[in-house]
Parts: structure tokens; sequence; C-alpha cells
């Protein structure tokens, strides 16, 4: 290898481990503010529905900008900027929704962390893309959506810390907790900034095309592509399966009398389970077809995330399930990102990566709201169920489809 190799090759390891500590960082900071919001919605006096709808409007605005962002992140050099500026976004969020007097403006704080988090998102996701070789992008991947892993667990965990064990406390104290949590969580965001100021972007790879070359695919184009609607699918489901979990497990445990800190616990247990998974992803994916992986994780995940509301008054068996769920889960979402950037050129993967965004982002709006729908006849738990159903047809048609 000769030096200028070598040196593309360390600047390309450091940006990685940027991209993953920044990664964990946003995540810690997102996890630990998206389970506290559905207490502080508690505490304005909301019920399911006004925490589905809240939890949707987290999704609204990103809906809309996804495309756009993702073909702006191919046109953006140093694409780190992105990223600080969803860190930054994260922060405010953090804090308005801390500082929000009423349920309207919770949701309007929330709709400003779905975009922080998109921003930042497309712009790790571009990083990979644009500055890895595609026989290195299961593994970068990866080890990114790892990161996100580890903040679904620490977040949680810490949210579960502060709100405690007790199941009635006073009003007052419980405000008090949620508040101090919003605000450890801005400034956890915030810590994302002196690894991004900095430009330690290397430079991006030889063979890679300029905005230039040629025109970039729309969003009709890259939906005609053979497998792509499949893939969002499958991203789609796998990642509101994780929304829904977060948002509605509090709700569930509320009904059976379970301490905070207990579901904290159990977010937490499926969080680390992800990231087993995703740090072994390089060598899973060197024995299994992507195909067989995705399969794996839809339908597992869809078996075993439907037992924790059952599960939930007995903490070491909802763990168990929570943790072959979360495994399952883990794989699912870097799997597709690598199906959805390895099916355009090399121009078209920020727009590509921003189309499985956007098809992310509608899914965090609608299943929401319909998994909160199901919950008037069925209680909260029915919600998780509804989201398992989702997972399995989304595996039934995988299978179907075969690629």
């Amino acid at each position: 290898m000769g030096t200028g190799e070598a040196k593309k090759s360390d600047g390309s390891g450091r940006w990685l481990l940027i991209i993953i500590g920044t990664g964990l960082l946003a995540q810690t900071a997102l996890n630990l503010i998206r389970p506290v919001t559905t207490y502080k919605l508690l505490s304005l006096g909301a019920d399911s529905l006004v925490v589905g709808l809240v939890t949707a409007a987290y999704a609204l605005l990103p809906l809309f900008c996804a495309m756009w962002l993702g073909r702006a992140s191919a046109r953006v050099k140093n694409i780190r900027l992105l990223m600080l500026l969803g860190t930054v976004l994260l922060s405010v969020a953090a804090a308005g929704i801390a500082l929000s007097p009423s349920l309207w403006a919770v949701a309007a704080c929330s709709a400003l962390l779905g975009m922080g988090h998109l921003i930042f998102t497309i712009g790790g996701q571009s990083s990979i893309a644009r500055f890895f070789p595609d026989d290195q992008l299961d593994k970068c991947f990866g080890w990114f959506t790892a990161s996100y892993s580890a903040g679904q667990f620490l977040g949680p965990l810490i949210a579960g810390g502060i709100l405690g064990t007790a199941t009635e406390v006073p009003q007052a104290q419980r405000v008090a907790d949620i508040g101090l949590a919003l605000w450890l969580a801005a400034a956890c965001a915030l810590l994302a900034v002196p690894l991004l100021a900095p430009n330690f972007q290397p430079p991006p790879l030889g063979n890679a095309l300029t905005p230039s070359d040629r025109k970039q695919a729309g969003l009709l184009g890259i939906l005609r592509i053979r497998s792509m609607p499949s893939h969002m699918l499958a991203s789609m489901t796998l990642l509101a399966a994780i929304d829904i979990l977060t948002a509605f497990l509090p709700l569930v445990a509320e009904r059976h009398l379970v301490a905070p800190a207990t579901v904290g616990l159990l977010l937490a247990v499926r969080g680390v389970a992800s990231v087993l998974s995703r740090l072994i992803l390089p060598w899973i994916s060197g024995r299994l077809k992507r195909q067989t992986m995705l399969l794996i994780s839809l339908f597992g995940a869809a078996a075993t995330l439907g037992l924790a509301p059952v599960l939930i008054e007995h903490a070491l068996a909802a763990s168990l399930a929570l943790f072959v769920g979360g495994f399952c889960l883990g794989l699912g979402q870097p799997v597709t990102m690598t199906m959805v950037s390895t099916s355009v050129p090399s121009q078209d993967r920020g727009a590509a990566l921003a189309v499985r965004l956007m098809g992310n982002r509608l899914g965090q709006v609608v299943l929401p709201l319909a998994a909160g729908a199901t919950t008037v006849g069925a209680g909260p738990a029915g919600a998780i169920w509804f989201c398992c159903g989702l997972l399995a047809l989304s595996g039934v048609e995988k299978a179907i489809r075969r690629t």
C-alpha cells in the first residue's frame, strides 16, 4: 500500500470512528428524550391516542424534507455540517419539550426533534455511502447502526434511572424529574459538536461520481428500481416497531403498575441486543445471504416482541423476549441500508437512502396513528401487537419476492 493510500485509509478509519461516536451521543439523547416525552405527555393529561399523535408528529417534518435533504447531501462537500446541524436541533428540541406548557407545544418540539434526527442520519449514512467501498458497506453501516442501538440502550436506561422505581410519586416531583432528564439529553447531544466541528472528513473515493456527471435520479425513478419498494417496506416496519415499542411500552407498564425504571431496563435490553447483532454483522454476513438475514430479522422480531406486553409483570421473562426481539431488529436496518445503496449508481446513493428515510418517516407518521387507534379496543398492548403483525406481513412479502 502506497503512502497516499495509507493516509486515505487512516483518514477513513478516523472518520468512521467520529461517525460512530457522534451517532452514539445523538441516539443516547434521542432515546432519552422519547420515552420521557411519553411521561411528559401523561403529566399534561394525555391519553393513548394523543401519545400516538405526538409520536407521529415526530416524523411529520422529515416526511416532507427527506428527499430534498438526500439530494442536497450529494451536493454538500462538508457533509459533517449536516450532522452538526442535526445534533444542535436535537438539543434545542429537548430543551423545548422540557419547557413546553401544553400538548401542542410538545408535539411541535417533537417534530423539530424528528427533523434533527433526520438531518444527522442523512449526513451519517451519506458519509458511509460516499467514503467507503461497496465491500465495506455491511461493516460500516453495521457499526454505524450499532452506535444507534447503543444509544437506544443507554437513553432509556438513563431515563429509568432518573424517573425512579416508584410507580406513584407526587406530581411536582415527577415533573421535576422529567425536566432533569430532558435537559440532560440536550447536553448529551451538544457533546457531539466538538467531534464534528474540526474537519476530519476524508476525501471521497477515487471512482465516485460528482454531481455534474449526470442528472440525479428522482423519487419515482428510485422507486421504479426492482425490489426498492420491498426494501423500503421492510425498513419502514422495522423502524416503526422500535418507535411504537418505545412509545407504548411505558403505557403498558403504567396499566400494570410497573415502575419506569423497569421500563427503562427493558428498553435498554432491547437496545443492547441490537448493538450485539450489529457488531457481529460482518461475521453473520459472511455466512448468510442478506435476504436470509432480513427474513430472520422480520419474523424473529414479530414473534418475540409481541410477548413483551404479556410478560411485562415478569421482568426476567420480558427481558428475554426483548433481547431476542432486539437482536432480530438489529439485523434488519443495516441490511436494508446496504440493499438500497447497492441498488443504485454511486451518485444516487444519497438520494436513495433519503427515499428510504422518507419511507421510514411515512411509516412513523401513519403507523403510530394506526397503532394508537388499536388501543381503543385492545389497550396499549394492542399497539405493540399491531406492529408485530406488520413485521410478519413484511416478512411474508419478502419471502414471496425472494429479492
